[in-house]
């Protein structure tokens, strides 16, 4: 976020508070945090061969994710707990991945993806222990069943604003669980279930976020197109998907049947990984502003996207490292300057051809309620 961008949203905030306003609530959503092997290579090259290292990953980025009042990332590998992990095609993480995570900033961790079973159900549910000893939030996979229906309905008190968070998946490539494991796959009639259970526990917003789409595709397909219209009619405020390791278009759409605006990110690509292709080498975050109507009621008073791009290690003391559009030109290493314009100008004309009502941060002309 720029100076004077978040100066303006100072000034906002306070004169709501000065009001005597609920204050505005800002939540910022980025895409996959993918381990490949590269990754793994260097984060333990990084720890002198005694631990995997991944503090020089998101220096630049943690100052964004920390002003956000909460942040969530879609944490698409196992923490297997070792003694050997993995990249592609089956991953396995050391938890020092998380807690990296975690420490950039990050509170609620997306475990519903098509890798969550890679190394198993035993990895599966250590990675919900793992989380939990991280002292982190994470929705999507479960113990078991009985797990699952305890902690649905999740709902988070974000400076006043009562938020309910679903994640679901397409799938798990092929993997079933096994001994009662529990994975939040896509089923329209369990997700309008849960939808309500979550309104009825006292959201007042939903936001669902889920794995879906076709990989490296630029354009939502029909398929999300429909599911994010059967989301809308249930009632859900945020639709924030992953999964196609590129960006898809961003929008903010009005729904007549609950007569109110929707915001549906149809994928937000890669937040740090080791694929090689353009569009692969990044992705975007999100950052949705929520603010109440003179009346109490809570909205999304506005969107705003930037773009990050994953460098990749120039030598010893670096690592994988998550850049933000701002520090781009003073951080990308000139080996990767031509890769990260290409990237650039890849997502820039897909967002400035198909976005609605979702603004690049830098340029959006007014941090006051989109103009629908």
């Amino acid at each position: 976020m720029s100076i004077l961008l978040f100066s303006l949203l100072s000034f906002i905030i306070g004169a709501d508070a000065a009001a005597g306003q609920a204050p505005a609530a800002e939540l910022l959503f980025v895409g996959d945090a993918m381990q490949h092997q590269a990754q793994l290579d260097q984060a333990l090259a990084e720890g002198q061969g005694k631990r995997y290292d991944y503090s020089g990953c998101f220096p630049l980025i943690a100052p964004d994710i920390m002003k956000a009042d909460y942040a969530v990332c879609n944490l698409e590998v196992p923490l297997g707990g070792g003694p050997r992990y993995s990249g592609y095609p089956c991953f396995s993480a050391p938890d020092s991945y998380a807690e990296a995570l975690r420490d950039a900033g990050f509170d609620l961790f997306l475990t519903a993806n098509n890798h969550c079973l890679d190394s198993g159900d035993t990895a599966a549910r250590r990675t919900l222990t793992a989380l939990d000893s991280l002292r982190v939030d994470h929705i999507g996979t479960y113990r078991d069943s009985l797990q699952r229906d305890s902690l649905i309905p999740f709902v988070r008190n974000i400076n006043g604003f009562h938020i309910g968070f679903l994640n679901y998946t397409y799938g798990t490539n092929g993997i079933s669980p096994r001994d009662g494991m529990e994975v939040a796959l896509i089923d329209r009639d369990r997700m309008a279930r849960e939808i309500s259970i979550t309104r009825n526990a006292g959201a007042e917003l939903i936001c669902v976020t889920i794995h879906w789409g076709i990989e490296y595709v630029l354009e939502e397909n029909a398929s999300q197109r429909s599911l994010a219209g059967f989301l809308a009619d249930q009632g859900v405020d945020m639709i924030i998907g992953s999964h196609p390791h590129v960006v898809q278009p961003m929008e903010i759409v009005h729904n007549d049947t609950h007569q109110k605006d929707v915001l549906v990110v149809y994928s937000l690509g890669n937040f740090i990984s080791n694929m090689k292709t353009t569009d692969t080498r990044g992705g975007a975050l999100v950052k949705v502003r929520l603010r109440r109507d003179p009346d109490g009621t809570p909205r999304i008073a506005d969107a705003a996207y930037d773009l990050i791009y994953c460098a990749k290690p120039t030598g010893p003391g670096t690592n994988f490292t998550v850049i933000p559009s701002q520090a781009a030109p003073t951080h990308v290493p000139k080996a990767e300057w031509g890769k990260w314009l290409m990237f650039q100008s890849s997502a820039s004309r897909l967002f400035d051809r198909r976005n609605v009502g979702v603004p690049y941060i830098h340029t959006a002309a007014s941090t006051d309620s989109i103009s629908r």
